[in-house]
């Protein structure tokens, strides 16, 4: 890698071009910069940078592309990128990763987040550089043992491969359906299947009404706030994050991976969600900003697998069940956690809970019983 390393910007806005170059030429990078797909494609052949940072969205080649065609050419180094966009959808993620991005990052950037990817690309890149360095020199020492050294090379390599993708991976799916996606020892888990799953679906009470009249940078502290605390119980439950929209978001319990007790698991998680979004209710109250929450939950069979098309994956679930514990959610008020009686008769001994229904829900014919969440009961 070059001192000072190389780095490549690309984005067809001049303004983002400059904040991006403003914000990381103090760093003391050489900075090059470029306008279009294909103007970043000749770019990154000629000059071969050392790490990319690349918009998605542009004419006559979008960043996919760009890096799909710079990963399939063998001849050229390890040149790392980071993908840069306001395309925050799940499928949207996976695309880019796999078209061959190494990180993803979404608009507006935060400074800090951005620096620190930087910096932590670079070091995969000077390890990479140097790992590679060290290879072809013990490959030179002696042919009796260059097939040896060949073969350990592409096992480290395959290993590292494996990590990073893991690593990738878990910044935007559970643990457990990473590991299962990176390990690929089981049946393929994106692979259309039936389980019974328990489904939560969440949101902000008076969501739409903060974000009509509220500064886009309030709205986006508020939802960074959100979502970093309930991805946090989603993974110390073990939950699969199946989308998150806004405030929205669906998480579901065994599947990719069967969990003991996943009903069980949605009902403390969603408590525990309850209580913590409670205290940044009272810290948003204080800022003027009138929101509260809602959870729904239900059990039952559901499809589950890869939905989309080339290019354009997600993982997703669909049946009555997940239909249900929408409609549930929608009719919580602040601080309700509704659940249908399947799962209050599954969790009798785990929830104190009161009877609100039955209620007309669009899409089901018959009135639907449902039960509110008051408190967990004491562990036996």
């Amino acid at each position: 890698m070059r001192t000072p390393p190389r780095i490549l910007l690309v984005d067809d806005n001049l303004a983002n071009l400059d904040i991006l170059q403003t914000r990381l030429a103090v760093h003391g990078y050489e900075i090059l910069t470029a306008s279009d797909g294909e103007e970043a494609l000749a770019l990154a052949l000629e000059k071969q940078p050392d790490l990319i940072l690349l918009d998605v969205m542009m004419p006559k080649l979008d960043g996919f592309e760009v890096c799909r065609r710079l990963k399939a050419d063998s001849s050229l180094p390890f040149m790392p990128i980071i993908l840069v966009t306001a395309k925050a959808d799940t499928k949207d993620i996976v695309a880019g990763l796999e078209a061959g991005g190494d990180e993803y990052l979404t608009k507006p950037v935060d400074q800090a987040a951005l620096v620190a990817r930087v910096k932590s690309m670079l070091r995969i890149k000077a390890l990479h550089d140097t790992v590679h360095e060290q290879a072809g020199r013990l490959e030179a020492q002696a042919s009796q043992l260059a097939e040896w050294n060949r073969t350990l090379e592409q096992r480290v390599q395959d290993q590292i491969a494996e990590l990073e993708r893991g690593g990738r991976l878990k910044r935007f799916f559970s643990p457990q359906l990473a590991e299962l996606i990176v390990a690929g020892g089981a049946e393929d888990p994106l692979k259309t299947h039936r389980r019974e799953v328990t489904v939560v679906f969440l949101d902000l009470r008076g969501f739409t009404a903060f974000a009509e009249t509220s500064e886009p940078e309030e709205v986006m502290g508020v939802l960074r706030e959100y979502h970093i605390e309930m991805g946090k119980l989603i993974l110390e439950h073990e939950g699969t994050l199946e989308r998150f929209t806004g405030d929205g978001m669906m998480i579901f319990f065994n599947d990719p991976v069967p969990v003991p007790n996943p009903a069980e698991r949605a009902i403390r998680m969603a408590v525990a969600m309850r209580e913590r979004v409670g205290e940044l209710i009272a810290k948003w109250r204080k800022l003027g900003y009138e929101l509260n929450f809602g959870v729904g939950i239900a059990q039952g069979y559901a499809t589950i697998g890869a939905i989309g098309f080339e290019g354009r994956w997600d993982y997703g679930a669909i049946g009555t069940v997940t239909n249900l514990a929408a409609r549930l959610c929608g009719e919580a008020q602040g601080g309700q956690v509704l659940v249908s009686s399947k799962v209050a008769a599954v969790l009798e001994g785990v929830i104190d809970a009161e009877e609100v229904g039955p209620l007309i829900l669009k899409g089901f014919l018959k009135p639907v019983p449902a039960f509110n969440v008051l408190r967990l009961k004491p562990r036996a």
